[in-house]
């Protein structure tokens, strides 16, 4: 009798290899055709999958390396308040991904997919309202951001959060008229450095700053974008509430 001989098995080239390393790094699925049925080992990735996984992987909070400083850096050129280019997905990343999300009309999960990538590319590019020769803050209420603007063009953008249904935030033209530097602790909760602008009603940092409209009234921002706000703003500065 003959003998059967055994199949060879044949193990990839440190091409695919590396190209299979970096999609489950990623987070991807590794194609069944890395390697040919006929046991080609000098078969790679497609040069667009290999780049889609070295350069735009899905990021959320808690991602670090090269593909978050990219974002960081690109939301920074577009005027969102990252807080500082670190290539670490913490909290103020997460706010700023949440607020291009909301002014260009994309789902408000923080998770930078493809389609977030996408937006980045080609992304609307907000302008203020109104015009001022100093600083002046607008709420867009429809958009739940903050813009802070400054000769015409929005030169920061904040995730914010305002009135419910129930307590909606006032709409109208203010002036910031007072201001605490430190917590507030008002009938309806805790405040840190609130900028009243009508009557109890104020621009302040939160411990929480969920993706819709959920404060008894105020315009939330994350704390941490307050402090970064703190030193631009003061009383007497223009505050435009709208939808």
């Amino acid at each position: 009798m003959r003998p059967v001989s055994s199949p060879t098995i044949r193990r990839p080239g440190p091409r695919a290899a590396l190209g299979m390393a970096l999609l489950l790094a990623a987070g991807l699925a590794v194609p069944t055709t890395l390697v040919s049925p006929a046991g080609d080992s000098s078969s790679t990735l497609p040069a667009v999958t290999l780049a889609a996984a070295t350069s735009r992987p899905t990021l959320h909070q808690g991602a670090r390396g090269a593909a978050v400083t990219t974002l960081q850096r690109r939301l920074t050129a577009l005027h969102y308040d990252v807080g500082g280019v670190d290539g670490i997905f913490g909290p103020s990343t997460f706010h700023a991904v949440v607020a291009f999300q909301k002014v260009n009309s994309l789902a408000r999960d923080g998770i930078v997919g493809p389609r977030t990538w996408a937006a980045l590319d080609h992304p609307v590019v907000p302008k203020p309202r109104y015009t001022h020769t100093g600083y002046s803050l607008e709420a867009n209420l429809s958009k739940q951001v903050l813009y802070l603007a400054r000769g015409g063009s929005v030169v920061r953008i904040l995730d914010a959060s305002s009135g419910k249904a129930s307590t909606p935030t006032p709409t109208g033209n203010y002036t910031i008229q007072r201001r605490i530097d430190g917590w507030r602790r008002s009938d309806l909760g805790l405040l840190w450095r609130p900028n009243y602008f009508y009557r109890g009603y104020a621009v302040h940092g939160a411990t929480s700053v969920p993706a819709y409209p959920a404060s008894h009234g105020c315009v939330r921002v994350p704390i941490p974008a307050m402090n970064r706000l703190w030193s631009v703003i003061g009383v007497g500065v223009r505050v435009h509430v709208y939808r």
